[in-house]
């Protein structure tokens, strides 16, 4: 068997079909919002991987701390053989999951981005000959079919991500997943943790005005592939927290009263002076709630881990 398998599960129109659904639902409701996914082009990623290392942003180095730190208890609770990673994008984190399972068989890379998962592929198998690895081009938040790999299985989802999924989306995605675990598999979830609301709006509106880019990428995707007459320097950054929610909004706020004309869609977008168009949502957790939310989709949150300054948090849980 080759050491590196590539399966498509997703049509090869299927990102643009799903651009323009998103961009016309979104941008046609009230109030406006579009889903962070469209941020990560080639310019988006390269921005993001900037956001990780700003003093400001501290959940990549929150959680890179649990990985290093506890790797090996991770590895010895659930005996993995298999290792699915949702939204893999460069794998760079996995390393430290990959190192510390000594009976790994398979990874399993999963995302949208067919260069994001070759690239990574090559990187690993080239440090790591005895790997095989089976990408998946796959949109995970749509259902999954997973190859047929030895089990155990660890099924993880890094990063936090799962925040920016509303609550309804949260519990879809939850007992997905849960569909996809036999006996003895086992989820990791990583979910940044509710804590002081200015270190909070501080990680997502730095002062080098990183973030602030990053969020109006989606501006410029938009242009690109749509046709979109919009100018990002028409919108000002916007990131607040919401108490009641216990979430991160990052919004786009119109400087001015402008129309946005959309000829890929035939569509022309009026924006007020001042309104904001909602672009992330990012939820913070506390450790309750993430075991009600596990225990609604029959997952029992088994282990439980921090960084030393209790900011993000990886958690261990199995089928119940």
């Amino acid at each position: 068997m080759s050491p590196f398998l590539l399966t498509r599960t997703l049509p090869e129109d299927a990102t643009d079909a799903a651009l323009r659904a998103d961009v016309l639902h979104g941008l046609t409701r009230t109030p406006k919002e579009l889903p962070p996914k469209w941020f990560y082009d080639a310019r988006g990623s390269e921005l993001f991987e900037e956001i990780t290392r700003l003093p400001e942003y501290y959940p990549t180095r929150a959680e890179r701390e649990i990985l290093v730190a506890r790797a090996p208890e991770i590895a010895a609770a659930s005996g993995a053989r298999t290792l699915v990673e949702l939204g893999s994008g460069s794998s760079e984190k996995t390393r430290h999951l990959l190192d510390a399972l000594p009976a790994l068989h398979s990874y399993v890379p999963v995302d949208v981005s067919e260069s994001a998962l070759t690239g990574a592929a090559e990187g690993l198998l080239a440090e790591r000959p005895g790997l095989n690895v089976h990408a998946l081009i796959a949109d995970f938040t749509r259902g999954l079919a997973l190859p047929g790999t030895p089990g155990p299985r660890l099924v993880a989802f890094l990063g936090g991500t799962i925040g920016n999924l509303l609550p309804a989306e949260r519990a879809v995605f939850l007992r997905s997943v849960r569909s996809l675990l036999d006996p003895g598999d086992a989820l990791l979830l990583g979910t940044d943790l509710v804590k002081d609301e200015e270190v909070l709006v501080r990680a997502y509106d730095d002062a080098s005005g990183v973030t602030a880019a990053f969020n109006k990428n989606v501006l410029s995707v938009i242009a690109r592939e749509l046709g979109a007459d919009v100018d990002p320097g028409d919108f000002d950054h916007v990131a607040v927290w919401d108490r009641e929610q216990e979430w991160i909004e990052m919004r786009l706020r119109a400087r001015s009263a402008l129309t946005v004309k959309i000829p890929e869609l035939d569509l022309a977008v009026s924006f007020e002076a001042g309104e904001e168009m909602r672009t992330e949502v990012s939820a913070k957790f506390r450790q309750e709630g993430v075991r009600r939310e596990l225990a609604a989709a029959e997952l029992e949150l088994t282990k439980w881990w921090t960084d030393t300054e209790g900011r993000f948090a990886l958690s261990l849980s199995t089928a119940s």
